[in-house]
């Protein structure tokens, strides 16, 4: 646009100088002169006016009026021709001439939400050799950093990928300098960790043996390794290779160009080796792969399969150890030392007892194997603790010893029964015994009570009878005594008159005599008769008398 203001502003001015010649008053040829150097001035002026967005910044180059730039460099910083390091900020600006000058707009740089800004810069010193990153800004210093002047003069800054991002928001950058590539944040899901690889820095320092930890403080740390020593090394920040320090789960602004992120599950994982899998190992989702069977051979020949389950996890602090030494925990290397281990372990234990044993002890070869396991695996960081062992052997590898053992146990079931059977049988005998002498003490119990029964009965009834006797004769003398007295007063044949007839009224005695002989010449007839009557009415009565039953 300016240089199209500066084109209309001179083709003016050159009309009207060209119509002096025309003009018959030289007052009218003085106004045209006046006219087109005024057009002209104001288009010069007009065309060097430039103006920026809020939403833009402004990019100047330098075509004349300047040095030339050094060998290779491409950002100006001093004055020089090219590309200038400072950018114009939002509003007008003047004095950028068209034929000096060109000014370009282009958008802010944004990075969106949940992205980064990754970082190249096309100018700066030169990279340390054998880095390909630049050393990183503090994220106090970014925002110098992104300022092209101070970059490439007091900052110091270095051509080239930079180790330095951008997080979300817009930013007033000169895109000559820098170029900009947004990727997703790196997201470190739920149970896993993140495990940074560096690509730039110094060689790591930090030593570990078999776990990851830090020296301790006072301690002087190892000497650098010689080629023969294997101790693993982990970086530290600024160093190259694989970070001590893990990303727990969460999102991270990270180069992924600088780093590698390796994402090491923390959960409980699985490994089975069942007979069912394929003959590759396959991996069946998170926390879970598939091996082979594992086939041993025992001390006394046998070769069979076992099913194996082992249960291992990896602590977050071990994870860089198993990203060091074996890549991560999912790929190829991983899965050839854990299985190379696993299969080690139970052959070797397989070698040294009897397959019917081995059947038999699987809770002992499983507690020999998780030890063996543990100590082989604690150098790759990884934690096992559990093995489990499912079906040992099959019916084609076992079948026949397994057939034997089962008829061997039968045999020894049947006689434990048998045994068994006889303890009941006796038990049963003994139990009959004591039964029939607790029924015989029993029996002899009530016969000495009775024998005591009877012989208080026989106790009782002979004081009932001397009691009886007793009473008779009290009661026989009573009468014989009362009968004298009345007979002494009344004649023994009246006395003996009165008592027949109590007796009569006693027992209800009919006394009309039936028959009845007498006469004068025998005394006592009339007794005779009533005493008749009497034995005659009480021989009735017993015979009227029921039969007893």
């Amino acid at each position: 646009m300016s240089i199209v203001v500066l084109i209309v502003g001179v083709a003016i001015a050159l009309l009207l100088l060209a119509s002096i010649p025309r003009a018959p008053d030289p007052r009218l040829r003085g106004a045209a002169a006046l006219g087109a150097a005024l057009v002209l001035v104001t288009s010069i002026a007009l065309s060097s006016i430039r103006y920026v967005s809020p939403e833009e910044v402004g990019i100047v180059a330098k075509n004349a009026l300047g040095p030339s730039l050094k060998e290779g460099r491409i950002i100006a910083t001093a004055g020089e021709m090219g590309i200038q390091a400072d950018v114009l900020a939002p509003g007008w600006h003047f004095w950028y001439w068209p034929v000096i000058y060109d000014v370009r707009t282009v958008p802010l740089v944004e990075v969106k939400a949940d992205e980064i800004g990754i970082l190249e810069a096309r100018d700066g010193l030169p990279l340390p050799e054998g880095q390909v990153f630049a050393e990183p800004w503090d994220d106090a210093a970014t925002r110098d950093m992104l300022d092209a002047r101070h970059f490439l003069t007091t900052g110091k800054g270095q051509k080239g990928a930079q180790a330095t991002v951008l997080t979300a928001g817009k930013y007033r950058i000169n895109t000559e300098l820098f170029k900009v590539a947004n990727v997703k944040v790196t997201e470190i899901l739920p149970g896993e960790v993140g495990v940074l690889k560096a690509n730039f820095g110094t060689p790591p320092t930090l030593f570990v043996v078999g776990v990851a930890h830090e020296h301790a403080p006072g301690r002087a740390e190892p000497s650098e390794p010689d080629a023969s020593d294997r101790r693993l090394r982990l970086a530290r920040p600024g160093e190259m290779g694989v970070r001590a320090d893990v990303l727990q789960p969460g999102k991270y602004p990270v180069n992924t160009n600088a780093f590698k992120v390796v994402e090491v599950w923390t959960t409980q994982m699985i490994a089975h080796y069942t007979q069912d899998s394929a003959a590759n190992p396959t991996s069946t989702g998170a926390g879970m792969q598939e091996e082979r069977e594992i086939v041993v051979r025992t001390s006394d020949g046998f070769t069979f399969p076992v099913d194996v389950r082992i249960e291992y996890h990896v602590k977050p602090e071990n994870a860089p150890i198993v990203v060091a030494r074996l890549g991560d925990d999912e790929g190829e290397r991983f899965r050839n030392q854990l299985n190379s281990a696993v299969r080690a372990t139970f052959r070797n234990a397989a070698e040294g007892v009897k397959a019917l044993d081995y059947v038999q002890q699987r809770s002992q070869q499983e507690q020999l194997a998780v030890r063996q396991l543990a100590q082989d695996m604690a150098p790759f960081g990884v934690t096992v603790t559990a093995v489990r062992i499912g079906n040992v052997g099959d019916e084609k590898t076992l079948g026949a010893l397994l057939k034997t053992q089962t008829d061997r146990e039968i045999a020894k079931q049947e006689q434990i029964t048998f045994q068994e059977q006889q303890r009941a049988a006796e038990q049963k005998k003994e139990l009959t015994r004591v039964t029939q002498e607790a029924e015989e003490e029993k029996r002899l119990a009530t016969a000495a009570y009775a024998v005591k029964i009877a012989d208080e009965e026989k106790r009782r009834r002979i004081i009932d009878a001397g009691a009886e006797a007793e009473a008779i004769t009290i009661r026989a003398k009573a009468q014989s005594d009362a009968y004298r007295l009345i007979a002494d007063q009344i004649g023994k044949g009246n006395a003996a008159l009165v008592e027949l007839l109590k007796i009569v009224g006693e027992r209800n005695i009919q006394i009309t005599p039936r028959v009845m002989i007498t006469g004068a010449a025998q005394p006592g007839g009339e007794t005779t008769a009533l005493i008749g009557t009497m034995l005659d009415t009480m021989i009735s009565r017993e015979e009227e008398k029921p039969a007893p039953r």
